[in-house]
């Protein structure tokens, strides 16, 4: 997943290849903008928040994203 924090709203995509695009609202402080892409994610996916992980990347622009079935 892509991350481009601070933007004007938050929103997240997925490509056909896989690849994740996230906007988000929140800065990159204090895990601000990691907790606003997990809840985006598992918002997208149907799932709770537990069940979204950021693998890899937690302090980078692109991080791995792992989503555990229901």
């Amino acid at each position: 997943v892509k991350v481009r924090p601070n933007a004007r709203s938050s929103a997240f995509e997925v490509h056909q290849d896989g690849t994740g695009l996230a906007t988000l609202k929140a800065l990159l402080v204090d895990g601000k903008a990691n907790a606003k892409l997990v809840a985006l994610v598992a918002r997208h996916f149907g799932v709770r928040k537990a069940s979204v992980r950021i693998k890899a990347g937690a302090g980078s622009c692109h991080k791995l994203v792992l989503v555990d079935a229901p």
